[in-house]
């Protein structure tokens, strides 16, 4: 056993730097001539932007007009030898990769860091040791927006700590056992609560995840299940709701007042979105499942939910069998929920006179987020003590214990926004932009699906699909603008929404995927790899969508057919995976050796 381990430890070490080694070499080899880009003080107009030339005592030119950065040109040199390259997309690469072949994400996210250190440095070892830490760690930590998202975090894993303890999970469980009788109907639930948690993405993955894991552990489905049902309605459900962190995003990259009108038009034609729940549910009708997951579910009906190890052991708390009543588990959730909607729309504005919709969509969801989960937790302790459920100190001694809960998504998090942020250091946007720029004109009926396979692959690379929505959208609408009247600017708008989550959804960097694990309490690697087919399925017919969709820009028409569409590959993949699945063993797993 220990050699085995000690075999594979060596070559993931071999393979990492193996890769990062041709990383290295290849861009050596590659055209190491100094770009010019945009100035960043003047954006490219080489004039004076403090003063335009009308102060003679301005401090950046004294009166000339002149941008003292680039001197008037409106250009200056890049940092890298590889900026708005091809290059600017390797190191997120380099991770995906290596986290798919090793299965270890820490080190793989870690090195993928370190190339775009490298990259952006031009391979300058002092260079790149400043980059990943001074501008990419310690950054990403500074960043106030970041820095919410953390503390929701932490917040949620102290009540979620809570909860255990005062036994409202298990309360929870043991009436589940009574009113949910199969597998099915405990996925179902969890379908269906997804789908009501429409606010946040990051909300929904940790609440519905705390809520179901009692439920679907005890119709032994597993957590790689979980996690792919939770991840299914967290960012697929958002990107379809008016009133959602997500729609106040999209709204924000139009300008001229009409996004969230541009949001509720496009949302007919987000086929990745709206086919992701029908495969859900058609998952669970045909009592069927495929890939990886397939025999993850194979070994949780033996008792094995994890197929290997869990990196959460050791959290859950032994809860006396019969402490706690559901109402310790519902009320504060509910409490949670209304908590944080009040402190979104607070954020945007609501209580200073705003309107409940321009408020949500004016929303800074990291702050409503972090407002509205501490008001929860204190309601939570308040609850609790009232009920004596649990004494002060049980109650203190809960909340690092939730803290500990949370330090691999925390650590994943952190890795993922560094990698972002050498990837933004390297101009990725800028050079997928350009891409499109210089395609579009020339295939107007192929453009939305190569909008959506666009969006897919930078959200991939990136793990961010609100970064995505920020590089597409504009184009898009520049090369189709609303007043147009042209259709197909409404479905190439849906999809790059449509292609940002199909990325998201797919990406071992995407913080949603990081808290769906998080929420499930499934090793994240395992859920990734359990859920990229049938991500790639549902992007596939959504593919062939997009195509109708270029010829008959009519959703009354594309979308019943991409629904017939869907059904029909998952009937196909029934009866393939039924001739030639392997055969449900009865024995105990052994995938924990």
């Amino acid at each position: 056993m220990h050699s085995t381990n000690r075999r594979r430890i060596v070559s993931r070490i071999i393979l990492a730097a193996a890769l990062v080694l041709l990383v290295t070499v290849s861009a050596l080899a590659a055209d190491a001539s100094q770009k010019m880009v945009d100035c960043p003080d003047c954006q490219g107009y080489g004039i004076c932007m403090s003063c335009y030339g009308t102060d003679a005592a301005c401090e950046s030119c004294g009166g000339s007009n002149v941008c003292a950065t680039c001197g008037g040109a409106g250009q200056v040199a890049a940092s890298s030898n590889y900026y708005e390259s091809a290059w600017a997309l390797v190191p997120p690469v380099i991770a995906i990769g290596l986290a798919l072949i090793t299965k270890e994400v820490y080190s793989s996210l870690f090195i993928g860091i370190l190339v775009g250190g490298m990259l952006y440095s031009n391979f300058s070892f002092e260079g790149t040791v400043l980059h990943v830490f001074q501008d990419g760690i310690v950054s990403v930590l500074s960043d106030g927006y970041n820095v919410g998202i953390l503390i929701f975090l932490v917040v949620l894993g102290a009540m979620v700590c809570l909860m255990n303890k005062a036994g409202g999970s298990a309360a929870f469980g043991r009436w589940a056992a009574k009113n949910i009788k199969s597998r099915a109907g405990a996925q179902l639930a969890t379908i269906v609560l997804g789908c009501l948690i429409f606010i946040d993405d990051y909300f929904n993955c940790l609440t519905v995840g705390s809520v179901m894991r009692p439920v679907t552990d005890k119709h032994n489905v597993s957590r790689a299940k979980l996690a792919y049902l939770i991840d299914s309605t967290a960012a697929p459900i958002c990107i379809i709701a008016p009133i959602s962190s997500w729609a106040a995003a999209v709204s924000g990259f139009v300008d001229d007042g009409s996004g969230l009108a541009l949001f509720i038009r496009a949302i007919p034609f987000n086929f990745y979105a709206l086919l992701t729940i029908v495969t859900m549910v058609c998952l669970v009708g045909f009592k069927m499942d495929y890939g990886p997951m397939a025999a993850n579910e194979s070994n949780a009906l033996a008792g094995d939910l994890f197929s290997g190890a869990n990196p959460y052991a050791g959290m859950d708390d032994d809860v006396p069998e019969n402490k706690g009543r559901v109402i310790d588990l519902v009320l504060p959730i509910l409490v949670l929920v209304a908590c944080c909607i009040v402190g979104m729309i607070y954020s945007g504005g609501f209580f200073s006179g705003a309107s409940f919709v321009d408020a949500f969509s004016g929303s800074d969801a990291s702050v409503g987020l972090m407002l509205g989960s501490f008001f929860g937790l204190v309601f939570t302790m308040a609850f609790y003590l009232i009920r004596r459920s649990m004494s002060f100190k049980e109650i203190m001694s809960s909340i690092p214990e939730g803290f500990k809960a949370m330090v691999p998504a925390i650590m994943i998090l952190t890795f993922a926004w560094s990698l972002k942020a050498m990837t933004d250091s390297l101009g990725a946007r800028e050079f997928v932009a350009a891409v499109v720029k210089a395609s579009a004109e020339n295939f107007m009926m192929f453009l939305p699906a190569i909008v959506f396979v666009i969006g897919c692959l930078l959200a991939f690379a990136t793990g961010t699909s609100w970064g995505t929505f920020g590089i597409l959208i504009p184009i898009v609408l520049f090369v189709f603008p609303l007043d147009s009247g042209n259709p197909l600017s409404i479905v190439c708008v849906s999809a790059c929404m449509a292609g940002a989550v199909c990325g998201d959804h797919c990406s071992p960097i995407s913080d949603t995927t990081i808290m769906a694990s998080a929420g499930a309490q499934c090793d994240h690697v395992s859920h990734v790899s359990t859920q990229l087919p049938y991500a790639v399925t549902v992007a596939a017919v959504s593919f062939v969508s997009y195509l109708i969709a270029g010829l008959i820009p009519n959703a009354l028409v594309v979308l019943p057919i991409s629904v017939v569409l869907m059904v029909l590959a998952l009937m196909v993949i029934r009866s393939v995976h039924g001739r030639g699945a392997p055969k449900k063993a009865s024995e105990p797993a052994t995938a924990n050796n």
